[in-house]
């Protein structure tokens, strides 16, 4: 598995890993500056990208999906039609908007000052703090309702995708408000506290010092 653990789509592919017991070698690669064998097997320079036997996939959607047809249980990817479709719209909107609006504030206050060396641009955060998140949650917040997790009764693909950006959004001292999205606050630390996941989120955390 080739990339960094603090990408939220290598978390994606780490938890589905980790909830099949499937063991790996990560490869550490930025998503920045590849040398060109690495944009040979991943032409849109993307991370994460997981090679197997000569198999490359440089996508964690494509990934994780070719992981649940070759071990399919415990699965991540629910059964019946409407409920796939369901969790595949989830994945969709996690890996679209709800990345895109967490990873910005991430990107500002943590990649920007301990990667770069720059100064965050504080009017940008504020931006997407006070305008461009909420909207975000609150959709969230009314799709979740009163569920435990977003689609059926089981963990699933949806809540990976959903949960994975918010630990980028802890690093940049940040979290749901309880008070204004209580259940998206609560959804998201449930699911962090599953034993499979608690893990990677402390490790994450710790190692970057959050």
């Amino acid at each position: 598995l080739y990339g960094v653990n603090l990408s939220p789509f290598v978390r994606k592919v780490r938890v589905g890993l980790a909830i099949k017991g499937i063991a790996y070698d990560a490869v550490p690669t930025l998503p920045f500056n590849q040398p060109p064998e690495f944009l040979q097997k991943s032409p849109l320079g993307k991370i994460p990208l997981w090679e197997e036997d000569g198999l490359c996939l440089p996508d964690s959607s494509v990934i994780l999906d070719y992981l649940e047809h070759k071990q399919p249980e415990p699965r991540i990817y629910p059964v019946e039609a409407k409920q796939r479709a369901r969790a595949l719209w989830y994945e969709e909107y996690a890996d679209s908007r709800l990345v895109e609006v967490l990873s910005t504030v991430f990107f500002q206050r943590f990649v920007n000052p301990r990667i770069f060396k720059k100064d965050p641009d504080t009017q940008l955060v504020e931006k997407y703090l006070q305008e461009k998140i909420p909207p975000v949650f609150d959709y969230l917040e009314r799709e979740l309702g009163d569920r435990d997790v977003l689609v059926g009764n089981h963990f699933s693909i949806a809540d990976i995708a959903v949960t994975s950006p918010f630990v980028s959004f802890a690093l940049a001292g940040e979290r749901p408000d309880k008070a204004r999205w209580p259940r998206l606050a609560a959804y998201v630390d449930r699911q962090f506290a599953r034993p499979f996941y608690k893990p990677i989120v402390e490790g994450d955390l710790a190692a970057a010092g959050g």
